[in-house]
């Protein structure tokens, strides 16, 4: 071969190695980030080629799949359906043609639509014997009684969230959030669903009903936070007992001030027990156990109940605030949930959950177990404890604290019967500069049954805009909520 071609079938050959190079390249390195690419549209026609698995509550779906109805012009197959969407978009979120997909929707979607890795054999299979693709289910935690209970509770009330937690697994009962939406409106890729998408968002709705308020919401606790600075109190030694007395003034001046930090009318909180300091809910008495431990120590009993950190569960919550590197009066603030701290919901639930576990504290789930089309199990989630911000001991105290409150205090309209002991801890949270907007009302709860359990804990917050002011409180607005909740859980284990 002269000199000519042989340099022409090394340049030709370099060309086609070149090529097999690059095609390898793009079938294997590249194969995963071109499958998953946004922009390719086989991915969403496969996603709804079929119909999607169910999100499962109680053994029974709370979603469907329906075909499309496009005369031809939309050229993905099936789409979302939900029951009773507007009461369980906060677990489930949405999965939209248009618009994508939430929360379990979107975290389980590989399972769901039957693409994830660990369902390869089963399609394998199915596809050998000419059955049609699957998708796989999610089975929740959460119990229907109790998310009834909690979002009709909120529907009377206007605007707020409850979460209902099991102390002894971290299993989420009830996650409901008002006002909401229906995932079904916006579905499909028809003009109705872009309209039912637009009708939801906060631009036309201030009320922002797509707000996970549950998760995604951090309001002023007000006085259910003086259960965490109650818990620090015992777990510093500051006080050992319920009956102790706190030797705190009436009125008490914040240190570095010359301001006091009022009680609401004439509590009798001038050296109140630890106890009575509860029931009554003195701000005198918290905020000066805060100032006296200290931010440090504040701080890292907040922590251990969860605070400032993101949960996931698996839909991620957003942090709740207790803030470092405060003013002695400050402290004092944030002692009894005012100044800068904020809690989301869950966050409030978890920190009943740990007192009524008897100090532990369980991650917060929602998703009990992930299945094949046939039902066999691909995940099983585990409880799993997630710290221990109080013993056992003082737990028990805090306990015995709490269930004053609904006895004999704030909290009477918590009270179930029956043999069941209920403990809880009303608050009223300011809003707005100088309070100029209508208060918070949050209640937390647990329930005992006559056995010592204690299946159920709950939070509950209300923004209430059409009450008159001076009828905002936790023991009116949310107590009744929470007892209708853990009167449900209760029910339902009958």
């Amino acid at each position: 071969m002269n000199k000519p071609l042989r340099r022409i079938a090394i340049f030709c050959g370099l060309l086609v190695l070149t090529l097999l190079i690059r095609d390898n390249w793009l079938q294997y390195a590249k194969a995963d980030s071109l499958k998953n690419d946004e922009l390719n549209r086989r991915v969403t026609i496969a996603r709804y080629s079929v119909p999607r698995g169910d999100i499962i509550v109680g053994g029974s779906p709370i979603t469907g799949s329906v075909e499309t109805k496009s005369n031809g012009l939309n050229d993905l197959k099936y789409k979302r359906t939900y029951k009773d969407g507007p009461m369980w978009a906060p677990v489930t979120g949405y999965a939209s043609q248009s618009f994508g997909a939430t929360q379990l929707e979107s975290i389980d979607d590989g399972i769901l639509t039957g693409n994830d890795d660990r369902l390869f054999f089963r399609n394998t299979l199915d596809m050998l014997t000419g059955k049609p693709k699957q998708g796989g289910n999610v089975v929740t935690t959460l119990n229907a009684a109790a998310q009834k209970a909690a979002y009709n509770g909120l529907k009377d009330r206007g605007k707020g969230a409850v979460v209902a937690l099991e102390p002894s697994t971290g299993k989420i009962l009830a996650l409901a959030s008002f006002p909401s939406y229906d995932p079904s409106s916006f579905a499909g890729a028809s003009s109705a669903d872009g309209k039912g998408w637009n009708k939801v968002q906060k631009k036309t709705d201030p009320n922002d009903p797509t707000l996970n308020r549950a998760l995604r919401e951090t309001y002023p606790p007000g006085s259910t936070f003086k259960v965490v600075t109650a818990a620090a109190a015992l777990e510093n030694g500051l006080y050992t007992s319920a009956e102790q007395h706190t030797e705190s003034p009436d009125p008490w001046i914040m240190p570095g001030t010359t301001t006091p930090l009022p009680n609401e009318g004439s509590i009798p909180c001038k050296n109140a027990t630890m106890r009575e300091a509860l029931r009554w809910s003195c701000n005198t008495v918290f905020g000066k156990i805060g100032a006296t431990l200290g931010n440090e120590k504040m701080l890292d009993e907040a922590k251990k109940f969860g605070f400032d950190s993101e949960q996931f569960t698996p839909v991620r919550s957003n942090a709740s605030v207790f803030s470092d590197k405060m003013a002695p009066s400050e402290v004092a603030q944030s002692s009894i949930g005012q100044f800068n701290t904020a809690a989301t919901p869950l966050q409030m639930a978890m920190v009943v959950s740990a007192v009524a576990n008897d100090g532990k504290l369980m991650k917060p789930y929602m998703v009990d177990k992930l299945t094949s089309p046939n039902l066999d199990t691909l995940e099983q989630t585990q409880p799993e404890q997630m710290s221990q911000p109080l013993s056992s001991k003082n737990a028990q105290i805090l306990q015995s604290m709490m269930e004053t409150v609904v006895t004999d205090g704030t909290g009477k309209n918590a009270r179930i019967g029956g043999g069941v002991t209920v403990g809880g801890k009303t608050g009223t949270a300011q809003h707005g500069v100088n309070n100029s907007e209508k208060p918070y009302a949050w209640f937390i709860s647990y329930a005992k049954t006559s056995d010592g359990s204690s299946p159920v804990a709950v939070a509950v917050v209300v923004e209430d805009n059409s009450a008159n002011r001076d009828d905002i409180s936790g023991g009116g607005l949310a107590a009744p909520i929470a007892k209708s909740v853990m009167e449900a859980v209760i029910n339902s284990k009958k």
